[in-house]
């Protein structure tokens, strides 16, 4: 009997020490020593995190799962460190100490989302890039930019040099959600394309999901982009700055009350449009300014909640002395001005250290317009446009081992204005108002991710949206089977203020499953269904500033998008390497196409001018990474393929190709990147991309009318040619502290080359008529290499 009880004895004292295991500690600052508080301890235990937060003096305490147990610590603006803990055993009183980033010499490459987690997360098509590998990439003109980087990613596209926005996974540019702190951005270049629009100083790292698309995010179909920006610092001043050929920035970061708020100023501003005769002399007439700017406020009220407040603006100015295509106006310069204005404010409150509350409230602002001024009188005559979005939403979060659930409610207000032709003082312009358009989304989301084993993890989102159509509006009917034009018009009836023309709704759901093959070793399988209410409609290559953006209504259906992904992932020892392998297959319905000679214009009736189909992309995405050494980077290639069809239209005209499949304008079937980056030493560092990409298709015409001793261009197949296939080489050298010691004031130079072997690569094909013969001319953006010297700053 005694030794019976000795044995139960024993084993109760083994299951109370498998309860007691815990981690415990001090996160500590590494050159000063410096307790960091607020910052977190996460204990990841089959794919699930769960933690803690330090205290005022840095200390924590977490109680560890009897297993393996990989802890990571991090905190804004540090290095992240990981602590992996065999099966059964604790770590006590710990000293960690975090690096912060800017003193790191090894590069921060792009991940799948932390350790190891592109192997046990059950998700797909994620990555996040940082903002130091991004600084270390080659630029044009020495300029951060964000969406000529994400371009070095697997199933990251664009048209062209000049293109407004990217493609990814077949979709179009307006098929991507873009947010800066939550805040949509409706156009996400300067210059018609050339550099993106983030701030780069107050950028923290951008989340790219072109697969499991969390239920959180809705109102796009194909993607999307979360940029978050840094939060204020609370505990010192800081400023930071750069200039290169193009731009000046500066960012000054101040505390208000130490450790409690802080605010942020950080802005961009460009005024070097003399260099651009440079690069080509036919710019040599062209004027062109932007800039951007963000402030942000951090307010920590008790240790249960927080108040952070973001304002951002952007604008830019381009002018041109080709004549204007504004109706019935003969001007000397045209100009495009356009920019934006978001902001938005947030409140989380903690219940416990597993569950939050958070309520916020936006508004997003995008104002572009066409001028010109007339030859006789001077007058300006401008075209405004512009769309405006409104937000508020409630979401609460929760946590535990082995489960993670975040569940809240939206509502969007969308008011748009599609044109107004203002003729200022011309007598001979008459002053145009197309109708005002609007609308509410409204949605509530689920998420919930949660391992079943130890080898099987699964996510599953549940998105509900319902999507109205308001007045005042006046909506024609057309006689069924023929083309929708003025001539086919049955009746029209009209709207009051408010009133609801249409509506539309339906579930999203979203899925996605992980299973372990063996240590570093999963698949995954996911399915994706997305609803897009708010469109582009244009007919150029890609959308330029002033493309006009349209709301579903009663002849416009909303865009559903359906995709299923599955991959391969692998994870080599001592996580030197990392492995993927991606498929996907995408079928879209009720995409935007437009009629042959469409004209959107100032079009009080746009569905005349626009046919819907349907898009169906495909591919393979392979990519493998290198994150740790001297050499760092990573190397991928892309199968893909995107076409549309227009079968079902009211009329044969209207059909586009004859209603056969034809290539989108962004198809482009192979795409290789690699970037590659060498770490010299503390202070010096080079880096290497490479891109190819098969050519994009153009439309050619297949023979010419001759008419009134005139020759016109004759179309039958639209896109059936491509234009030459693309490939760059660019090199940049990085020194960090070239004083090679550490202070107060931190400097590092960037010498970079784009396009080093000076390729000639087209962006367009285009024909003109010049003494009845008409020949094709070829546009390139970048013909020669592109020089650049930055130098940035820090001072605290």
């Amino acid at each position: 009997m005694r030794k019976i009880s000795i044995i139960f004895l024993f084993l109760l004292s083994s299951m109370a020490l498998k309860a007691q295991l815990f981690c415990s500690g001090t996160v500590l600052d590494s050159l000063s020593n410096k307790p960091l508080e607020g910052a977190s301890v996460l204990v990841n235990y089959q794919g699930r995190n769960t933690g803690t937060k330090t205290d005022a003096e840095g200390k924590f305490r977490v109680e560890l799962p009897y297993a393996e147990n990989v802890i990571q610590i991090r905190y804004t603006g540090y290095v992240s460190e990981w602590i992996i803990l065999q099966e059964g055993k604790s770590l006590i009183d710990a000293a960690i100490k975090l690096e912060e980033v800017s003193n790191r010499l090894e590069q921060v490459v792009v991940t799948s989302k932390g350790f190891d987690q592109n192997v046990r997360k059950p998700v797909l098509g994620a990555n996040s890039i940082n903002i130091k590998t991004l600084e270390k990439l080659p630029s044009a003109f020495g300029e951060i930019d964000l969406f000529r980087s994400i371009q070095m990613l697997p199933g990251v596209t664009s048209v062209g040099e000049a293109s407004n926005g990217v493609n990814i996974r077949g979709g179009t540019t307006d098929q991507n959600l873009i947010l800066i702190d939550d805040t949509p951005v409706f156009n996400p270049t300067h210059m018609f394309g050339l550099f993106s629009v983030t701030p780069p100083d107050a950028v923290r790292n951008l989340d790219l999901y072109k697969g499991n698309v969390p239920a959180r995010y809705g109102g796009r179909a194909a993607s999307v982009m979360d940029i978050a920006l840094q939060n204020p610092d609370v505990t010192k001043f800081r400023v930071k700055g750069g200039l290169s050929l193009i731009s000046e920035k500066l960012m000054v970061n101040a505390p208000i009350v130490k450790d409690k708020a802080a605010i942020y100023v950080a802005g961009r501003g460009s005024y070097h449009d003399f260099l651009l005769p440079f690069i080509d002399s036919d710019l040599e007439a062209i004027k062109a300014t932007f800039g951007e700017g963000v402030a942000k406020g951090f307010w920590r009220i008790n240790d249960k909640n927080t108040l952070t407040a973001t304002g951002y603006v952007n604008q830019d100015f381009f002018q041109t002395n080709l004549l204007t295509n504004l109706p019935n106006v003969v001007g000397t310069t045209t100009y495009f001005e356009h920019n934006t204005v978001n902001a938005i404010g947030k409140f989380t409150h903690v219940i416990n250290n597993q569950m939050d509350v958070q309520l916020s409230a936006m508004v997003a602002d995008y104002r572009p317009t066409i001028a010109t001024r007339e030859l006789d009188t001077n007058n300006p005559i401008q075209l405004k446009s512009g769309v405006r979005q409104r937000q508020i939403k409630a979401s609460t979060y929760y946590q535990n081992q082995k489960h993670k659930t975040e569940f809240g409610a939206v509502l969007t207000n969308y008011q748009i204005n599609p044109g107004t032709l203002d003729p200022g003082a011309s007598t001979s312009v008459n002053f145009i108002q197309t109708p005002q358009e609007q609308g509410n989304e409204w949605a509530a989301f689920v998420d919930e991710e949660f391992s079943v084993s130890s080898k099987l993890a699964l996510t599953a989102g549940l998105r509900y949206s319902l999507f109205q159509n308001l007045g005042a509006a006046n909506v024609r009917s057309y006689r069924e089977g023929q083309p929708r034009d003025d001539f086919s018009v049955i009746e029209s009836v009209d709207y009051q203020d408010g009133e609801l023309v249409k509506s539309y709704r339906g579930f999203e759901p979203r899925f996605g499953l992980r299973y372990s093959i063996q240590e570093g070793t999963s698949v995954k399988l996911g399915y994706n269904l997305m609803r897009q209410y708010l469109q582009i409609v244009s007919n150029t290559t890609t959308p330029i500033p002033t493309s006009r953006w349209k709301t579903s209504d009663t002849h416009i259906k909303p865009q559903v998008s359906h995709l299923v992904t599955a991959g391969l992932y692998k994870n080599f020892p001592q996580g030197v390497y990392e492995a993927t392998i991606e498929g996907y297959y995408r079928f879209t319905n009720n995409i935007i196409d437009y009629k042959p000679g469409a004209d959107f214009l100032l079009q009080m009736y746009p569905e005349t001018q626009l046919v819907q189909g349907v898009s169906k992309a495909y591919g393979i995405e392979t990519m493998i990474s290198k994150k740790k050494g001297v050499m760092t980077g990573w190397l991928n290639y892309t199968f893909a393929r995107t076409f549309n069809k227009v079968s079902e239209a009211a009329d044969i005209t209207e059909l586009v190709n004859g209603g056969d499949w034809y290539a989108a304008n962004y198809d482009r079937p192979h795409s290789f990147n690699s970037s590659v980056e060498f770490s010299v030493d503390k202070h010096n560092s080079f880096s290497f991309n490479f891109v190819y990409n098969t050519g994009r298709p153009y439309t050619e015409p297949v023979g010419f009318v001759n008419y009134l001793n005139s020759l016109y261009p004759f179309y039958d197949q639209r896109n059936n040619k491509r234009v030459p296939d693309y490939h760059r080489l660019d090199f940049s050298w990085n020194i960090m502290n070239p004083s090679m010691r550490d202070k107060r004031w931190k400097g590092n130079f960037a010498f970079s080359v784009y396009n080093l072997y000076a390729r000639k690569n087209v962006y367009s094909v285009f024909f003109r008529t010049e003494n009845n013969l008409t020949k094709a001319y070829r546009l390139h953006i970048f013909k020669i290499p592109v020089v650049s010297l930055a130098y940035n700053f820090t001072f605290e």
